[in-house]
C-alpha cells in the first residue's frame, strides 16, 4: 500500500478576512479570534482529501490529532492512522514533530494545510528528503511548493501515487516578516527548498515582485482609473503597488498592503476587514479594484481574503476592476488569472474574460478561471 501523510496548521488564514495579514504568533491568533475570525484549514484538507477517494482501499493515510488532520481525514471519507499527541493549542512544533515522524515512517508523499510559514516548518523538518506538497490555506502564498488550490493539491497527489506523475523538482520555500507586512512593507526572503511533484497544470509558481521600472506604466493605470471612476459609487482599492498608485494620485493616506476604500475621490475606509467592507456597502453602489499577484495570477484568494465571497456577491462581477502593468502580464507567462475565493461556485460565476487596464486608454482582454484541475488542465 501506498503512504500519504497530512498535515494541518488549524489556525492558518484565519487573519485573511479581518484584515491581520497572518496569524504568526499567539497576539496575532488572539486578536484574530476577537475580530470573529473562523478557521479554514481544515475545510480546505478534506476537499484536497477527497480526490483520493478512489485509492481508499490502496493507502494508508497518516495525520496528527483531531483538527492537525485528523478531523480532515474524517471529513473526506477516509480512517487515518493517528500519530502523535498535540495539546489544545498547536504550535510550529508540533507541525515540525509531525513532519519527521512521517517522514521516518516513509510516506510517499506529505500533503500540508496552511501558508508559507507552514512551508517553513515542514522545510526545516524534512527539506528535500521527502516528497511534499502545499494545499493552500493560508494568507501569504508566495512559495513554489503550493498547489493552485485544494482541489488541484488533492488530484496531483493523486496522479503521483497512481504513477502518472513520476518527474520532482525542487521548489522554493518563500516567507516574509508580518511584521513589516502590517506596516506595508513587503520583503520576501528563501528559506530552502521541498521536493514536490512536477506538473504546472497544478502548480502555479511562486510569487514574482514587481518592477521599479514599472512605475510608469502604474502611473499611466492610475490615470486611466480617475478618468472613469463615477460619482457616489464606492471603490475598494485592492493591495498592491498597482493599485495603489491612484491612491498616490490623490495624496490620499493608504494601507499598501490592505484594503482601502474611496468615494468622490475621497477616503472613506482604510485597512478594512471582512466586516468593515459589508458594512460600508451595505445599501451603496461599489467596485473594486485589484491587481493579480506577479507570477502566480492570482485575482481573489491570495493576500486579498478581506474582499470574501459575500463581499464579491454583493458587489456583482460587473464591478470587478482588475489592473495590471505590462510586465505584471509577462511574467504570468500566458496562463490565465486565477480565483480561489474558497467558493467554487463563486469562482465559476466570477470566471470569463476582463477587459485588464494595463496603461492610460490601453485594456488587455485577459481570461481569469477557477484555480481547479478540470480548468487549469484544458
Amino acid at each position: 500500500m501506498r503512504k500519504l501523510g497530512i498535515i494541518v496548521n488549524p489556525i492558518a488564514g484565519m487573519g485573511g478576512r479581518v484584515g491581520l495579514k497572518g496569524t504568526d504568533g499567539p497576539e496575532m491568533l488572539k486578536k484574530a479570534i476577537e475580530l470573529g475570525a473562523k478557521p479554514w484549514a481544515e475545510e480546505r484538507g478534506a476537499e484536497a482529501l477527497k480526490s483520493l477517494l478512489s485509492l481508499k482501499d490502496s493507502i494508508e493515510i497518516y495525520a496528527y490529532p483531531r483538527q492537525m488532520g485528523e478531523n480532515s481525514c474524517r471529513k473526506a471519507g477516509f480512517e487515518p492512522v493517528v500519530l502523535g499527541s498535540i495539546g489544545e493549542e498547536t504550535t510550529a512544533e508540533d507541525t515540525v514533530r509531525a513532519a519527521i515522524e512521517m517522514m521516518n515512517l516513509g510516506v510517499d508523499i506529505l500533503l500540508f494545510v496552511g501558508g508559507d510559514g507552514t512551508a517553513r516548518d515542514v522545510c526545516r523538518a524534512v527539506g528535500t528528503k521527502i516528497i511534499s506538497l502545499g494545499i493552500p490555506a493560508g494568507v501569504k502564498v508566495y512559495s513554489s511548493v503550493f498547489a493552485a488550490s485544494p482541489r488541484a493539491g488533492g488530484e496531483l497527489a493523486l496522479k503521483f501515487l497512481k504513477g502518472e506523475v513520476t518527474e520532482t523538482i525542487e521548489a522554493e520555500v518563500l516567507d516574509i516578516d508580518e511584521d513589516s507586512f502590517r506596516q506595508g512593507r513587503l520583503s520576501v526572503k528563501l528559506y530552502g527548498y521541498l521536493r514536490i511533484p512536477n506538473d504546472s497544470s497544478y502548480i502555479p509558481g511562486g510569487k514574482v515582485p514587481s518592477s521599479h521600472s514599472e512605475s510608469y506604466d502604474r502611473e499611466a493605470i492610475a490615470a486611466e482609473l480617475l478618468e472613469i471612476m463615477e460619482d457616489d459609487v464606492i471603490y475598494l482599492i485592492g493591495p498592491g503597488s498597482t493599485t495603489k498608485e491612484v491612491m498616490k494620485a490623490l495624496n490620499l493616506e493608504f494601507s499598501p498592503l490592505g484594503v482601502d476604500a474611496i468615494m468622490n475621490k475621497k477616503l472613506v475606509g482604510k485597512d478594512l476587514n471582512e466586516k468593515q467592507i459589508l458594512e460600508l456597502i451595505s445599501n451603496r453602489k461599489a467596485k473594486v479594484i485589484v491587481t493579480p499577484i506577479g507570477g502566480q495570477g492570482y485575482v481573489f484568494g491570495r493576500g486579498n481574503q478581506q474582499i470574501s465571497p459575500e463581499v464579491l456577491r454583493r458587489i456583482g462581477r460587473e464591478n470587478i476592476i482588475i489592473v495590471a502593468t505590462r510586465g505584471k502580464l509577462e511574467s504570468i507567462r500566458g496562463r490565465p488569472m486565477l480565483l480561489d475565493t474558497g467558493d467554487e461556485l463563486l469562482d465559476r460565476e466570477l470566471a470569463g474574460y476582463y477587459r485588464v487596464i494595463s496603461g492610460y486608454r490601453e485594456y488587455t482582454v485577459y481570461k481569469v478561471v477557477p484555480a481547479v484541475p478540470d480548468i487549469l488542465s484544458g
